[in-house]
């Protein structure tokens, strides 16, 4: 299969309308969709991923008219979140109604639905002229794609259409709020942090789930984010010295200065570790690095899903 690499919008969705997938940009990570009502273009997403199919799908849309069409009823959690939120990293997780197929959602009752903030998203989407079921543009398991680049790296001659974009500013997957019951509660963690939620709802909690069968979020059920070098968290530059390993083959990324290391990413912030973590594992991984030292930052606003992906990405 030849992959195409477009800046037009028109000839990505031209694709869609076809029943083909598509890799987009998105202000998170690259998605890859399909139209949400299509199964067949659906089970290619599942196809070319190497994807569990109970691993739910995301629904993309330009519109807040469009969620509607998409879930059983609206509540005043979700709707709240959208006043505040959307457009934005940031996903609503509600009863789906029956015409969205259980290939998207995972073989659960519930359906998850984010409005993207980056314009070029919103445009392709309204082009479609249908909401876009879409996870991640990369093999299950590996790094989020932050870049077209990434995704052609992963998905050359699997997927027929590439929409080139920049590269994403947020740089870690969206916030995923639980808005089934009355009060909220966070599946994934994102740069819209609990922080930001308890603005809004003081009483939005943290889901900490202990054996997740059936997972109402991507993230929470299967190896993610990992790259193909051993990932080691530290908290200070005391810890490499308990450690054995090659500097030569080894790499860092963080807030604080390591020296003699064959590859090293010193952040300015948080907000800058976020955008940079999934590029620094490729990169590393380019590079033949086998082993990755990511300092650990405290768990609260963004660091808590930084901590997510970090910790999530050492124990794969």
């Amino acid at each position: 299969m030849k992959t195409l690499v477009t800046s037009s919008i028109k000839k990505a969705a031209e694709f869609i309308k076809k029943g083909e997938i598509v890799a987009f940009p998105t202000e998170t990570v690259y998605g890859l969709g399909a139209n949400v009502y299509d199964d067949e273009a659906i089970k290619k997403i599942f196809i070319a991923k190497k994807r569990p199919t109970d691993n739910p799908l995301i629904v993309h849309i330009s519109n807040v008219n469009q969620i509607e069409s998409l879930v059983r009823k609206m509540n005043k959690c979700a709707k709240t979140i959208i006043e505040n939120f959307f457009p934005g990293p940031i996903t609503i997780v509600l009863e789906k109604n029956d015409a969205i197929s259980e290939f998207v959602s995972g073989g659960l009752n519930t359906i998850a639905i984010r409005m993207p903030s980056l314009e070029l998203t919103r445009k392709f989407i309204d082009e479609c002229g249908v909401p876009i079921a879409a996870p991640s543009a990369n093999l299950s398991g590996s790094p989020s794609p932050t870049s077209w680049k990434h995704v052609y790296n992963d998905l050359k001659g699997r997927i027929p259409c590439i929409l080139k974009g920049p590269n994403c500013e947020v740089g870690i997957e969206s916030t995923v709020v639980d808005c089934t019951g009355n009060i909220p509660v966070i599946l994934r963690p994102g740069i819209i942090s609990i922080e930001d939620l308890q603005k809004v709802f003081p009483e939005v909690k943290v889901d900490k789930p202990k054996n997740v069968k059936n997972p109402k979020s991507p993230g929470m059920k299967y190896k993610h984010y990992a790259p193909k070098a051993k990932v080691i968290l530290i908290n200070s530059e005391e810890d490499l010295e308990k450690i054995s390993y090659d500097k030569n083959k080894s790499a860092f990324i963080g807030l604080m200065k390591i020296k003699g290391l064959k590859k090293i990413k010193r952040v300015n912030d948080l907000r800058d570790y976020a955008r940079n973590i999934f590029d620094f594992f490729r990169k590393c991984d380019e590079e033949k690095i086998r082993v990755i030292f990511c300092q650990s930052v405290p768990e609260s606003g963004l660091g808590l899903a930084i901590m997510n992906r970090l910790k999530k990405a050492a124990h794969s």
